[in-house]
């Protein structure tokens, strides 16, 4: 099984709620429905809390061993799987799944002995479609798009770039129904996008290559890119991201 973690911001009820979890699982969401049909939590009221949804300096290294303990006791209890936390007013939220319940206490004593100072609450509650993870730690198609901007930034931002000159940014989309194509083309150009050349995908599946002048920083890519999502969709195309090269700031030194 593959195991990797991503970390994005999202609203949650109207509050700013940080959202960590388990990307890996997904793959094999489809065998772990069939024998981790229990969801479990830990829920504990942080001490310092904010509304930024953020571990303070002074409580993370707590939080974090706490953390480190619930995993190795569903390690050594071998009833589940984490599946990802939770940060949101003023909460962290750990989350499993589990094969069965009748050590949990067992589990719960094992891992939080060591942290009678936090008021910590806990159940567990039959989920056989996996609906916490699907609806609340997984992203929906836009909060992934953003956690793939902001990946990119980052990469170029290591390379040297400042990310404010503007250059070309190339997207890609591609139709699933070809009829649209002309439209979304049409509409592409009125937002001043430039076509480079229709393109095809490893299936077959006819697309667009455009290009604008833009800057590649956080927020003016998240805009752009959610706008496009939403064009893709109207014309049923589908948006496939986007890529640009690295642009590094010259700094001119006096004499």
């Amino acid at each position: 099984m593959q195991e990797y973690w991503e970390l994005y911001m999202k609203n949650l009820e109207g509050k700013a709620a940080l959202i960590q979890f388990n990307a890996g699982i997904s793959l094999d969401l489809e065998d772990l429905s069939f024998t981790h049909q229990t969801v479990g939590y830990v829920k504990v009221k942080l001490k310092d809390a904010n509304e930024k949804a953020f571990l303070s300096t002074a409580e993370e290294a707590e939080i974090l061993f706490m953390e480190d303990k619930l995993e190795a006791a569903m390690l050594k209890f071998r009833i589940g799987k984490y599946v990802g936390r939770v940060i949101s007013d003023g909460y962290v939220t750990f989350l499993y799944y589990l094969q069965f319940t009748y050590n949990w206490p067992d589990f719960l004593e094992f891992a939080l002995n060591e942290h009678g100072s936090y008021e910590i609450t806990n159940g567990h509650s039959h989920d056989p479609d996996w609906n916490y993870y699907k609806k609340l730690l997984y992203p929906t198609p836009k909060e992934w798009q953003i956690i793939q901007n902001h990946k990119v930034c980052d990469s170029l931002k290591e390379q040297g770039d400042s990310l404010q000159v503007e250059r070309a940014i190339e997207h890609k989309v591609y139709f699933t129904n070809i009829e649209s194509k002309e439209r979304l083309r049409e509409a592409l150009e009125k937002e001043g996008f430039k076509i480079k050349e229709e393109i095809k995908n490893e299936d077959g599946v006819d697309g667009l290559d455009f290009y604008r002048l833009d800057k590649p920083f956080y927020h003016d890519m998240d805009e752009m890119t959610l706008g496009l999502i939403d064009m893709a969709e109207l014309f049923n195309a589908q948006y496939d991201g986007w890529e640009t090269s690295v642009v590094k700031s010259v700094i001119k030194q006096g004499l």
